[in-house]
């Protein structure tokens, strides 16, 4: 059963706190297990990924294709239902305009010395996109992941996959084609990530990683960062739910469950502050469950990671959900403006009655890639920026290192660094 808490309760304050520092990654230490992969990718390159693949996914990547041809994904396109290729053509669309309005601009301006100074952004040249296969085989992910990236103006988008069996998702397949991938191989695990990485005989290295996978991809993304970029290190997936009595009891709880369903690990949170409304919630859970083709793996989660939490008063909230500082965060109240108003730390914030995560999985544009385990704290969502970076650049004449070059002088002397000193003042003297 889930965690019940009430914040008048004696013991609230520990048993809350207990909430917070719980623990949900997957059990077992995958570090050695992710390091020796990735260190025999990068001595065996493909040899090492043809192995991996035989062991893992069953298959044999010289007999079914390394490489999934681009007209194989346009046919997937081109073989979907109406309606469901309007959805994805849809979601594209939204997701296309929200990242476009994050690229930034390029800044310069010259100041009272005479410096002029700025900053130019650019993308990177290429990016690569991990996308799981087995459980986890969302086509939305495709969109989320690959559209920034193109909105950045990354040339080349090289997207992985685990095939198991040497089969692959067909949606998974129309969305790279709608996203416009530019590469897609059927590989994944760790050994896709350090692929990416370092590059093989095959497949070229990128400069960024992004995307979601198991414990062990997370670990190689966490060991490889610093040889690539990542997007994050993604942990289980999490929403917390304030709604008053006024919601439907069958509306809340189903918006508990769309987090349940993902994972056993998985966690969802109500605050309320209506203790028979709690009630009504916990109850029509509990029918929703039966009625879900997920309903092993939600049940799971809801009894282990679940928590229905009854507060005095919904200005609570605020410091409660900080110290959470979720992933998903829906303010189902009369006035969500004045309490989003007071949250400081949360992925993504859902505001109103009509407002449910779902929607912001799949199409109303903002990223669904997003910081979990609390990271909310100091990480943001996948943005355009993941896959761009910012050149500063700096001009002077001789009238402009004269007003500023003795300072820089009698620092370098001070900091012991002559050669620095003696690089400015040469100029000065002329």
């Amino acid at each position: 059963m889930p965690l019940r808490l009430d914040s008048r309760d004696p013991g609230f304050g520990a048993a809350f706190t207990a909430l917070v520092d719980a623990r949900r990654e997957a059990d077992g230490d995958v570090s050695r297990d992710v390091s020796a992969i990735v260190a025999d990718v990068r001595v065996r390159g493909d040899a090492a990924l043809a192995d991996y693949t035989r062991r893992f996914d069953r298959h044999d990547l010289d007999a079914s294709g390394w490489r999934i041809p681009l007209a194989e994904c346009d046919d997937a396109l081109a073989a979907l239902d109406g309606e469901l290729r309007a959805a994805l053509e849809l979601a594209a669309e939204r997701i296309r305009a929200y990242h476009a309005e994050q690229r930034p601009a390029d800044s310069a301006r010259t100041d009272a010395a005479g410096v002029r100074m700025g900053a130019r952004w650019g993308a990177v040249e290429a990016a690569g996109l991990y996308v799981p296969g087995g459980r986890a085989a969302y086509p939305s992910s495709v969109l989320m992941n690959a559209i920034p990236a193109k909105v950045a103006g990354v040339d080349r988008l090289v997207m992985v996959t685990p095939s198991p069996d040497g089969v692959v998702n067909p949606l998974v397949l129309a969305a790279a084609a709608l996203a416009g991938v530019d590469e897609v191989w059927r590989i994944g695990g760790a050994q896709a990530i350090a692929a990416l990485a370092y590059g093989t005989d095959r497949i070229g290295k990128v400069d960024v990683i992004v995307g979601p996978g198991n414990a062990w991809v997370a670990e190689a993304k966490r060991q490889l960062y610093g040889v690539v970029g990542i997007d994050m290190v993604a942990g289980p997936s999490e929403i917390v739910v304030v709604a008053d009595r006024d919601n439907d009891p069958a509306w809340i709880a189903a918006d508990l469950l769309s987090q349940a369903e993902h994972d056993p690990t998985s966690q969802s949170i109500l605050f309320t502050d209506d203790a028979a409304f709690a009630d009504a919630v916990a109850t029509e859970v509990e029918a929703q469950l039966g009625r879900l083709q997920t309903e092993a793996t939600a049940r799971i989660s809801w009894d282990d990671n679940g928590a229905i939490i009854t507060l005095a008063s919904l200005d609570e909230v605020p410091a409660l959900s900080d110290r959470l500082a979720p992933e998903h965060l829906e303010l189902a109240v009369a006035d969500p403006q004045a309490l989003f108003d007071r949250i400081r730390h949360a992925g993504s914030v859902f505001l109103g009655r009509h407002a449910p995560e779902a929607v912001g999985d799949y199409v109303a544009g903002p990223n669904h890639v997003l910081p979990t385990g609390r990271r909310a704290r100091f990480a943001s969502g996948l943005s355009v920026l993941d896959f761009m970076k910012r050149t500063s650049f700096i001009a002077l004449d001789a009238a402009a290192i004269a007003a500023i070059g003795p300072a820089a002088v009698a620092l370098a002397r001070a900091e012991g660094l002559p050669a620095h000193a003696a690089s400015v003042a040469a100029r000065l003297e002329r």
